[in-house]
């Protein structure tokens, strides 16, 4: 993914799109200067930047990274079949989360991960929100879970499901990983 040329693959979505720059920006709501700086590489996105302009196309980030990934008839997967977000969303040096999806989240409406969350783990302090619901089921450790002004930490066994508009953060205060299967509709990345 070191090699991943964001800037470029873009530009490419966008002329694909039929879009101007500026149509682009629009789209997302983003500034005109935002969406001409990363197609340039002079700046490199935050994952909610790119997250925001890829809406503006419609794309989720597996298809922006993985535009080749067509398994929306497979039915089974391996676990080596599983696509990694982790890299796309947190950079190589990011080893504290690890996001693995199953197939192709778009084409069934429907995106299932399999997450670790390492000690110290934090998916930020700015809260996500997005138009979906979302829920999950701790397998193994702790991982506190927030949602508005709602705030617990859940054990193995323990689950959740809200509705991901409402601002929300995921976090591992332990000493040891978290193991967490979520699902998330419509796909969210």
């Amino acid at each position: 993914m070191d090699d991943f040329d964001v800037g470029a693959r873009l530009k490419a979505l966008r002329v694909q799109a039929g879009l101007s720059q500026r149509q682009l920006a629009n789209a997302a709501a983003v500034p005109h200067g935002q969406v001409s700086m990363i197609e340039t590489n002079r700046s490199s996105p935050s994952v909610a930047s790119l997250r925001k302009i890829l809406g503006g196309m419609n794309l989720s980030m597996s298809e922006f990274f993985e535009p080749e990934s067509d398994d929306s008839e497979q039915v089974f997967f391996e676990a080596r079949e599983l696509s990694d977000l982790t890299s796309l969303l947190f950079g190589a040096k990011q080893a504290k989360i690890a996001l693995k999806q199953v197939g192709n989240a778009r084409a069934h409406g429907l995106q299932i991960l399999s997450e670790r969350y390492e000690p110290g783990a934090d998916t930020g302090e700015t809260m996500l929100s997005h138009a979906a619901s979302e829920g999950g089921i701790v397998l193994s450790g702790e991982l506190e879970v927030t949602v508005g002004d709602k705030r617990q930490v859940l054990k193995a066994g323990d689950s959740y499901l809200f509705d991901s508009r409402a601002p929300h953060r995921f976090r591992n205060l332990s000493d040891r990983p978290a193991a967490v299967i979520s699902a998330c509709t419509p796909p969210y990345l």
